[in-house]
């Protein structure tokens, strides 16, 4: 996966696509990296000003960051994914912590749900990597009712994790012809996607700070349990995944704010809440 904002004309298997991005979110165990971004899950939840009672979709939910945020405020929630084991661990935090939350393994471009069904729709994350960007946008415009609300998170392509997807895309590049889930993280590509049924759109740039030991613990970690990461260093042969290794050590160094004690790399999402008109 690449966050490269440039488009070409081919046209791609999304079938394919999903196959292998389903595969990568599979692989490693994210639910290691999840729960460290639970913040943005919670101040999700206050931005689209989710309310006790109310029902609430979490769509591509991993583990659950946007769920237990929107169950701890009292709300009626039920959290999709398409990968089983991501919803697993959602289901686990959820027995911990005595939270009734629904989990039901769905398609975030396909959703199982009648139309106007819930008062709040929130993706962390999570819909900006379907490869048909038009069709989450049009489910979760859907499945909401009329001046409802849908949360989005998304890393956006000047920051951190932007820019690491394209230092990844220059060894592994993507599917011709895929938009960049980037784009998500941009207010022009949200407009287009969501203006034409929305009454009111708001946008703010917000930070993550990932907080590691250093560079090499941050390396290690997303190497081991991140998909995308782990996947890409198995495809490469040792002497270009010891580059990748570099170059990506480089990003986190140049970003790194905390000096040379431990490692603090703020990693920028564009945070939107769209009312429904």
């Amino acid at each position: 996966m690449s966050l490269v904002l440039e488009a070409s004309t081919s046209s791609p298997d999304f079938a394919a696509i999903k196959q292998r991005q389903r595969a990568t979110w599979a692989s490693g165990d994210f639910a290691v990296i999840g729960t460290t971004l639970q913040i943005v899950g919670e101040a999700l939840a206050e931005a689209a000003d989710v309310r006790a009672g109310e029902r609430v979709l979490d769509v591509a939910a991993g583990n659950g960051n946007a769920t237990l945020a929107a169950a701890r405020r009292f709300a009626d929630v039920t959290s999709t994914d398409y990968v089983p084991q991501l919803l697993e661990k959602g289901r686990e935090r959820a027995r911990a912590e005595g939270l009734s939350i629904r989990f039901e393994v769905a398609d975030a471009e396909e959703l199982p749900f009648d139309d106007g069904s819930f008062d709040v729709v929130l993706s962390t994350f999570g819909a900006m990597f379907t490869p048909e960007h038009a069709r989450p946008a049009r489910e979760m415009l859907r499945v909401v009712r009329e001046g409802g609300r849908i949360g989005l998170a998304n890393w956006t392509p000047e920051g951190f994790i932007g820019r690491l997807f394209k230092v990844i895309g220059a060894y592994l590049p993507p599917p011709a012809g895929l938009k960049s889930p980037a784009l998500w993280g941009t207010e022009p590509h949200i407009v287009e996607l969501f203006g034409s049924h929305a009454a009111n759109i708001r946008c703010e740039r917000r930070h993550f700070n990932f907080r590691y030991r250093s560079a090499a613990h941050w390396v290690q970690m997303f190497r081991d349990y991140y998909g995308p990461t782990h996947k890409a260093f198995a495809a490469l042969d040792v002497p270009a995944a010891r580059e990748l290794e570099r170059d990506i050590t480089a990003l986190l160094d140049e970003l790194n704010i905390a000096g040379h004690g431990s490692l603090v790399v703020p990693g920028e999402y564009l945070e939107v809440v769209v009312t429904r008109h």
